[in-house]
């Protein structure tokens, strides 16, 4: 077990000796989280479409994401460490994890800029200027009250010259040690991941890992993916990052995946994953099963009466047929949202649970290699 100083500890319960695989437990000030771990998205401290019940009951997850960048443009910062923090605020008794912003100062290319200081940017919102530092998004975290904080990095949009990502990478290893330097003057109980930047070039990766682990930090992530480059480019990525990583601290891949990726980085020995894909993708009509994707506004599912996903035992599945889910889709019925939602982000945490429980039995080469024969029958 690793002890760390800043508010989270790292248990490592399994490791597969085949493929380095990991089941953990991470101890943070609002509760135990297996590991592996598929976090939902609550960008504005929200789930879109769900009650905090729901993702605590129905869903028994254990810790979501929010996003630091749209916390501090609305309602503020400020305003939620006054009404108690982040937790308080949005009723949300678990850990929650925010990011530092540094992925949606990317997304908003035309209206920032990037200088050693930091990141000047317009708001999205009013167009009011704005200016991102290594300690100011520390320090905005820290108001919000946040389990797991991340620091300040530059995501670089993929295609990108080798001297344009070498320069990002180093800026992003300065603002690492800034941020830490600054982070642990503050005298919290909240965790400060940095993380590992290098564009699609493997020994940049490698050379921002090895600076990056001089930080000790509690927990490391590998960001910069999910901007466009193949899928096979990622996860080359990080299987030349994770092996240089802390064996006895949490990995964390940045906004991804699909499904069946998810088993994929966790043989690549990844212990947490995000991504807005099942929240998303399920309010615009596209679920996720065991027998592939549901386009619900398909005619073929109009007389369907039967479950979204026989194999699934969420409510949604429970309770109501493809044919009644198209209607509330056509119909653009709110409720249709909740239950889509309901069902997505279920799959996604079932999927992580199969995996952990093949992990602590000995079980996951199997595992690894039937869910890949599965994939490429559904292909």
């Amino acid at each position: 077990m690793s002890e760390l100083k800043e508010g989270l500890r790292f248990e490592l319960q399994a490791q597969c000796p085949v493929t380095g695989a990991r089941a953990g437990l991470m101890h943070t000030p609002h509760g135990v989280v297996e590991t592996p771990v598929f976090m939902p998205v609550g960008t504005q401290a929200t789930v879109k479409s769900l009650m905090p019940r729901q993702i605590e009951e129905e869903l028994d997850a254990k810790i979501i994401l929010s996003n630091t960048y749209h916390l501090y443009l609305r309602p503020g910062h400020e305003l939620i460490r006054q009404l108690g923090g982040l937790h308080k605020f949005m009723n949300w008794p678990r850990a929650i994890l925010t990011d530092s912003g540094g992925f949606q100062v990317w997304s908003l290319s035309k209206i920032r800029k990037v200088t050693e200081e930091g990141v000047l940017f317009h708001s999205h919102l009013n167009g009011d200027r704005h200016l991102f530092t290594p300690e100011s998004t520390v320090d905005t975290q820290i108001a919000l009250g946040s389990d797991i904080m991340m620091v300040l990095d530059e995501c670089i949009e993929y295609p990108a010259t080798r001297d344009a990502v070498a320069t990002s990478t180093r800026r992003t290893n300065r603002w690492a040690a800034q941020a830490f330097a600054h982070y642990r003057r503050q005298n919290v109980n909240q965790a400060l991941f940095p993380i590992v930047q290098g564009g699609m070039y493997a020994d940049l990766r490698r050379e921002c890992a090895a600076e990056l682990v001089e930080l000790d930090a509690p927990g490391y992530a590998i960001g910069g993916l999910s901007v466009g480059e193949p899928r096979d480019l990622s996860l080359q990525m990080v299987e030349a990052t994770a092996p240089l990583l802390p064996a006895a601290k949490p990995r964390y891949v940045m906004g991804v995946g699909k499904p069946e990726e998810l088993i994929e980085y966790v043989a690549g020995g990844i212990d947490m994953m995000d991504c807005v894909m099942p929240s998303r993708n399920a309010r615009n009509g596209c679920l996720f099963t065991s027998v592939g994707k549901v386009v619900i506004k398909n005619a073929q599912y109009r007389e369907d009466a039967g479950p979204l996903d026989p194999a699934c035992s969420c409510y949604t599945c429970r309770n109501f047929s493809r044919a009644y889910l198209r209607h509330l889709f056509l119909a653009e019925e709110i409720l249709f949202s909740v239950l889509a939602t309901l069902h997505n982000l279920r799959y996604y945490l079932d999927i992580m649970r199969r995996i952990r429980q093949a992990i602590l039995l000995g079980d996951f080469p199997q595992f690894l290699a039937a869910a890949r024969a599965a994939e490429l029958e559904l292909k």
